[in-house]
């Protein structure tokens, strides 16, 4: 067991790896407790690197049986291995073959890293640096080869043998117990995404063809007996290849697409090249023991782990400190295909609640790190709310500023340009500037500082000049007096007292709002509304435009009006969930406080369900939820009273339900479903339940 502490890895340290590995040969014999495996690497400098550099290869608790070079053992002093790492001092100055055998043993890898065996099947997990604990390797994500893989087992305990790519050959041990199948993955790939499955498994299947011609067999494997509850990850694979197809552009690669799920994988779920590999509970699903959430939290999952084939194995990382490369971008994308498959109002919701839960404490905390981390002693603490959830946000705001159709260009560019290759957030920002002519330089800051920023907005009416102005001041907590101010897109509008409002916006402020969207590129701005009649409520910040925290002007009945008449979902229920929130607070203070606009409240959110609630009922339901005890806790901040809180929400609740007893109740009428209708996970059924 390791106790040294680890060395401390720097971004500003990374070189590019001395050698590379074009093909990797793998002939693992599994067997529960002494699986050899022997990898054949074929080797060579790479210009890159440092000429005559020893090759030093990883690994991890492993056993060295054998070693080879271009068919011949090295000399003893020529190579140093152990447990930890391979280096051979004076590698060849061209291509050369290296053969290595280890043995492994897969029941005892508690650890659950590399290959291991629970349950009775063998099943690996490789991401980030589990590769080594199976054979000695380059093991960064920046060496990318194409594996060709033989699997050999027991027949009777691993009937099913499954790797990377497409199989190429299976058959028979002449005179034993044992089978195994060969697999080439074609595509080069870095060594965390090799995997490989063996056991009793049950089979689902279904045949999908891609937009380019491809015939492609989806299929679901799972422990025996359960494969009745695999139908609708198998339906949400073929969805998920669908929709990359039509929002991005991108088609699957491979003959065969394969998902594994068993009860005792630890990541969640795992990208592998052509091998998905999850835990069950990601991909099993019935009507009789899974909530809609479950069947949306299903639907989410396979996707993103589907969109990694592109954002992540075509295009992967040049090192673990652009993590957010692949998993910021496979995050907005499998958000975008929620948005798509359900209410995309209820799933922006979902969104920004998470983030405001998980990110912004991390980034107020002392763990506060960048979305792109400049150092690291363990790479598995950097799967952070941050990196994932802060960089799907800063993509987001990358749409936002650039708009749609740049932004889908960029995408393809950037596919384009990277394909096949390990690439940065640099490479990722360059395809963007090459199709807008932007500098993206500011904006990627946004990649590199913690904390969450401030926006302060203060907003003036002038009814002489039938002006509106908005004025804005960001901070940063913790940044320094010279800190840069960030890039900032703000979506925004204007709401009257009958609906939204429309007006030019006056020099010199009208060529930087495009489409509804204002650019915070200083410290402090502003921006002028002419031709307003009367004093509007502002709509700032719509669809949470950029991941901040609004220090805004507006009052309760501001909010009334936002509530009534904004276009934006998302600021509908925001302000919804403010008023709950300061009528909640306010009884808490002082028992009768509470009562002053709780009317009010119940009037407009009268008027809301009547516009709102037959058409998208789902997002209906987000905005009558109050919000929780902890959210009321969080607002009161200090003193807090659970006993006053849960009076409080009690109270609120019980008001909102007697003064919208009738609507709720004819509501249920109409989005009952009819007597024998079969149950369906669809978005449109789970809204009307």
């Amino acid at each position: 067991m390791r106790t040294e502490t680890p060395p401390t890895v720097r971004l500003e340290d990374y070189r590019p790896s001395d050698h590379l590995i074009d093909r990797v040969e793998l002939d693992v014999r599994l067997d529960p407790h002494d699986t050899r495996v022997t990898a054949t690497l074929a080797l060579r400098p790479n210009p890159a690197g440092r000429a005559g550099a020893p090759l030093v290869l990883d690994g991890d608790d492993l056993t060295l049986l054998a070693l080879e070079l271009d068919g011949q053992a090295p000399a003893p002093d020529a190579v140093r291995a152990d447990a930890s790492g391979l280096t051979l001092h004076r590698p060849p100055q061209r291509p050369f073959t290296l053969r290595i055998e280890t043995r492994l043993d897969p029941t005892a890898n508690t650890r659950l890293m590399g290959l291991y065996r629970s349950n009775g099947v063998y099943c690996t997990q490789c991401e980030a640096d589990g590769f080594r604990r199976i054979t000695y390797f380059l093991d960064r994500p920046d060496v990318l080869s194409v594996y060709t893989t033989r699997i050999e087992a027991e027949r009777e305990a691993a009937p099913v043998l499954l790797g990377n790519g497409n199989p190429v050959e299976a058959g028979t041990v002449p005179g034993t117990d044992r089978h195994y199948a060969v697999w080439h993955d074609p595509l080069p790939k870095p060594a965390y995404l090799f995997a490989l499955v063996g056991g009793r498994l049950d089979r689902v299947a279904k045949p999908f063809t891609t937009m380019e011609g491809r015939a492609v067999e989806i299929a679901v494997y799972v422990e025996p007996g359960k494969a009745d509850r695999a139908a609708y990850a198998l339906d949400a694979v073929e969805r998920s290849m669908a929709w990359d197809e039509t929002a991005f552009g991108r088609a699957y690669d491979l003959d065969l697409f394969n998902v594994v799920a068993v009860s005792d994988f630890n990541m969640g779920a795992m990208e592998n090249k052509g091998l998905n590999i999850f835990n069950d509970k990601y991909v099993l699903a019935s009507p009789e023991t899974a909530t809609d959430g479950d069947y949306a939290a299903i639907e989410a999952i396979i996707a993103h782990e589907y969109f990694h084939n592109w954002s992540g194995n075509r295009v992967t990382c040049r090192d673990w400190f652009q993590l957010c490369l692949k998993e910021g971008l496979t995050v907005f994308r499998d958000q975008e295909f929620s948005s798509d498959m359900r209410s995309r109002a209820v799933h922006r919701i979902a969104e920004v609640r998470n983030l405001r839960a998980r990110q912004f404490p991390e980034d107020a905390g002392p763990l506060a790190h960048p979305v792109r981390p400049k150092q690291y002693a363990e790479i598995n603490n950097f799967y952070t709310a941050t990196v994932y959830e802060k960089g799907a946000e800063i993509v987001r705001m990358l749409r936002t500023l650039i708009g749609e159709t740049a932004f889908r260009a960029g995408m393809d560019r950037y596919f384009a340009d990277n394909d096949g290759t390990a690439a940065t957030v640099e490479d990722f920002l360059k395809a963007f500037e090459a199709v807008t002519g932007r500098d993206l330089s500011r904006f990627a800051e946004w990649y590199e500082r913690p904390g969450t920023p401030r926006v302060a907005v203060s907003g003036s009416y002038d009814p002489a000049a039938r002006t509106y102005r908005l004025a804005f001041r960001q901070t940063r907590p913790g940044a320094g007096a010279d800190a840069p101010p960030l890039v900032i897109p703000i979506g925004l509008g204007l709401v009257g007292p009958d609906g939204p409002l429309d007006g030019p916006l006056a020099p010199p402020f009208a060529e930087r709002v495009e489409d509804g969207v204002f650019v915070l590129e200083t410290a402090e701005d502003a921006v002028t509304f002419e031709n307003v009649a009367a004093e509007p409520v502002p709509s700032l910040f719509r669809a949470f435009s950029a991941p901040v925290r609004v220090e805004s002007p507006l009052d309760d009945a501001a909010r009334l009006t936002l509530l009534r008449h904004d276009p934006d979902s998302f600021n509908r229920w925001e302000a919804a969930q403010r008023i709950a929130l300061g009528l909640m607070t306010a009884q808490v203070r002082d028992e009768t406080a509470g009562d002053a606009g709780a009317d009010d409240f119940v009037v407009a959110l009268g008027a809301f369900l009547d516009a709102e609630a037959l058409r998208d009922p789902a997002f209906a339901a987000q905005v009558l939820a109050l919000p929780s005890e902890g959210d009321l806790a969080d607002e009161i901040g200090t003193e807090i009273d659970p006993d006053a809180i849960f009076a409080a929400r009690r109270d609120l609740r019980r008001r909102l339900g007697t003064g919208l007893r009738e609507r709720l109740l004819s509501l249920r009428e109409a989005l009952a479903e009819p007597e024998g209708t079969p149950f369906s996970p669809d978005a449109a059924a789970a809204g009307r339940r």
